[in-house]
This record gives structure tokens, C-alpha cells and sequence, in this order.
């Protein structure tokens, strides 16, 4: 079987890079907590360096690399019998999903997608669930309705 050819949408490592300065916010207040404890009760400066250091990096890797690692791997294709998913930095995963197993399928979206007018396509089978983040509203309706109907799953189940 060939490999899926369909994108994410590009704005998708907008909202991804938005979340992660988000966490690199929380990073930096734990640092700074540490640093006025450091100050505090007199501990040593090379702890609070340390953590410093280590969120300056873990910021660096999530904002930077991360989105854009994750975003060229992800991939999908929407068959009439199946779902083919591929995506993973590290550990690369690809999926197959039949149609015939899929039973609820659903758009959602968080406050980082919303902003940038993204969706991500969820959908479920008895052995659990999957996505296809980051599609546009529009896109990700056209797919929610073509995998609802290929799937035969009825609209009070959507």
C-alpha cells in the first residue's frame, strides 16, 4: 500500500508554537520560584542555574523543533475502505483503520486551534480512538461527513 499523501494544514505549527510558550511560561515560573527559594534559605545558585538552563532548552526544542518535526510527519489519506495515518518524530506510526470498525466520529477543538480556525477529526473504534489534528474548519467537516459516511455511521451518532 502506498503512503498517505494528504497534509495537516500549515497553521497548525502556529497553534502548536502557541502551546508550547505556553508551557515554556510555566517553566520559567517554576524557575523562578526556585530562585527566590534559592535566595530564600540560602541554596546553592548552580540548582537554579541548572533548571534555568534546562528550561531554556526544553523551550527552545518544544517552540522551535517540535511543531515543525511533527507537522512534516503527519500525514493521512481517507479511502473508501480504510484510513491510513502516519505520523511520529521519534517512533513512526502508521495506521490503518477499516471503515467497517470505525463507530463514532466527531470534530473538536481546543483554544489554540480555534484561533487559528483549526479542527481536529477524531474518531473511535472499539479498540480505541484516533485523530487527524489540525485541519481547517471546513476541511475538517468535509472529512468528519466523508468518514461518517463511509463508515455508515448514522447522524444521531455524530
Amino acid at each position: 500500500m502506498n503512503e498517505p499523501k494528504k497534509r495537516i494544514d500549515g497553521k497548525a505549527l502556529y497553534a502548536w508554537r502557541l502551546a508550547a510558550w505556553v508551557s515554556a511560561a510555566v517553566y520559567f515560573v517554576i524557575v523562578a520560584a526556585l530562585v527566590v527559594l534559592t535566595w530564600k534559605f540560602g541554596w546553592p545558585w548552580w540548582i537554579a542555574a541548572a533548571a534555568a538552563g534546562a528550561a531554556i532548552l526544553a523551550a527552545i526544542i518544544e517552540i522551535m523543533i517540535l511543531p515543525r518535526l511533527h507537522y512534516e510527519q503527519w500525514r493521512y489519506e481517507i479511502l473508501e475502505e480504510e484510513i491510513e495515518l502516519r505520523h511520529g518524530i521519534f517512533i513512526r506510526k502508521r495506521t490503518t483503520i477499516p471503515m467497517l470498525r470505525i463507530q463514532h466520529v466527531d470534530t473538536k477543538q481546543g483554544p489554540f486551534l480555534r484561533k487559528y480556525g483549526l479542527a481536529t477529526v477524531s474518531f473511535a473504534t472499539a479498540a480505541g480512538s484516533h485523530e487527524i489534528p489540525a485541519l481547517t474548519q471546513q476541511d475538517a467537516e468535509s472529512v468528519r461527513n466523508q468518514i461518517a459516511a463511509l463508515a455508515r455511521v448514522s447522524d444521531e451518532e455524530l
